[in-house]
């Protein structure tokens, strides 16, 4: 069986699995890693196809594992000791009341980065309700901000699932992914706020009785309850920011190791190592809600909720990691050769398009950079683009962005949460992702032409 039609198969298993028999999509991807180790004639010396997906799995949990149940751990703690509404103050007021859609833009942004995007609208939605509630206006613009800022961390920087494993999978440096996401991700988000400014005013929107109160009443609780020990901004940015300034060094200290002392390079890359960063910002996290006012419960329990919301993500992106490792295997990495050895920059689009078409066939962006990057990869590994990998990754997470509709969970939250019809939801946040997006890919492009990095 040729390599083309394994992969055509493996797409049509991940496709289906969602739109006709709606699983989960840990056992829709473990599926087809398991039907294409079966499809795949073995050569002489290879372990059985159960044990070829096994190692694929293991593999990628042990890149990822350990750092998205730290960067889960991080996100959850900093959320229960207000650290979320403190970043937004902050931005708010360094940027004037006036402009607090931008300040809900950029503390997306920020919070998208330990966060999960979803989370940072539950976090985030009471405060733009609270701006409508003081001057009358401008709800739709803050509800867009939030998603316009959250959505493209999301997909663009780690240690978020989505760009974690694509960074992984394109043997992209943790560093390089992390200034190209966020140089990206700014323009992206940009972009879509111009967008969401001009929507506000076409269809403004007014919170009425539809919206899903109950829901909003109890993220309000969780998103502005006072704590005992109120956050610095200090305290509230450090545990977000230790990570990025950890790894971005350590990138560094290997690209040039001439700006480090030679005693000190040892160290720095020794702490900025992602497994060691990352656990080192979540005890630090740890540490900043018990000085918030938690006691030892509140931390235990906190702490548990977010190992176990990280165990359903380990799983999904493992099983991930193992349907990439089973398509290489198949012969898609000597189709690859020939496609990145003639197609230059053409290779950005098309990344972004094979992750667009997955993304509006079964919702999920995270499933979508998963596909896309086992489809990808041996491109990026073997095929010798002309320009570093890191810009098919970021052409993954840009592409995640396309097709937010009615089979993305997202979509809903975003609709119930506002009190937006559907019809509306689709014409505001819909387009707005989309044409972020679409920002994004010409980022991309231009970067890739004038800093190929190679």
């Amino acid at each position: 069986m040729t390599p083309l039609v394994i992969l055509i198969a493996a797409l049509v298993i991940v496709i289906g699995g969602v739109l006709v028999f709606r699983l989960h999509p840990f056992v829709i991807l473990i599926t087809a890693a398991f039907a294409v180790a079966l499809m795949t004639p073995a050569d002489p010396g290879w372990p059985s196809a159960g044990q070829r997906v096994a190692e694929g799995f293991g593999k990628t949990a042990l890149d990822i594992g350990i750092v998205i149940a730290m960067a889960s751990i991080l996100g959850t703690c900093l959320s229960a000791a207000g650290g979320a509404r403190r970043i937004v103050v902050a931005i708010q007021r360094l940027v004037g009341e006036r402009r607090t859609p931008l300040a809900l833009l950029l503390a997306g942004f920020v919070l998208g980065i330990p966060m999960f995007a979803e989370t940072v609208f539950y976090l985030l939605m009471p405060l733009a309700r609270a701006v409508w509630e003081r001057t009358g206006r401008g709800y739709l613009l803050g509800i867009l901000a939030i998603v316009g800022g959250a959505t493209m961390t999301h997909s663009l920087v780690p240690p978020t699932p989505g760009p974690l494993f694509v960074a992984d999978a394109l043997s992209v440096d943790m560093g390089t992914m992390i200034l190209i996401g966020l140089i990206v991700g700014l323009v992206a988000a940009f972009t879509g706020f111009f967008y969401a400014w001009w929507a506000d005013q076409r269809w403004p929107l007014t919170p009425h009785a539809t919206e899903d109160t109950s829901a909003r009443e109890t993220v309000a609780v969780d998103a502005e309850a006072p704590v005992e020990h109120p956050l610095s901004l200090w305290a509230a940015l450090l545990p977000i920011l230790l990570p990025v300034i950890l790894i971005s060094l350590e990138s560094a200290s290997r690209s040039t190791p001439h700006l480090f002392a030679s005693s000190l390079i040892p160290v720095v890359q020794c702490i900025g190592e992602k497994n060691i960063s990352l656990a080192t910002a979540a005890l630090l996290s740890m540490l900043v809600l018990a000085r918030a006012g938690a006691g030892l419960p509140k931390v235990r329990s906190t702490v548990a909720a977010a190992i176990t919301e990280a165990g359903g993500i380990v799983l999904v992106i493992a099983a991930g990691g193992a349907l990439g490792a089973t398509l290489r295997q198949a012969g898609l990495s000597q189709l690859a050769v020939g496609l990145g050895s003639g197609s230059g920059l053409m290779l950005i689009p098309i990344a972004w398009l094979v992750t667009a078409i997955i993304r509006v066939a079964q919702g999920s962006a995270t499933v979508a950079m998963i596909t896309a990057a086992g489809v990808m990869a041996p491109i990026a590994l073997e095929g010798s683009p002309p320009f570093h990998p890191v810009y098919i990754a970021a052409a993954i997470g840009c592409g995640s962005k396309m097709g937010m509709w009615m089979n993305d969970s997202g979509f809903w939250v975003i609709s119930r949460m506002s009190g937006m019809p559907e019809m509306q939801t689709l014409r505001t946040a819909s387009v707005m992702v989309a044409i972020e997006g679409t920002a994004g890919l010409l980022a991309t492009l231009c970067l890739a032409i004038v800093w190929p990095m190679v």
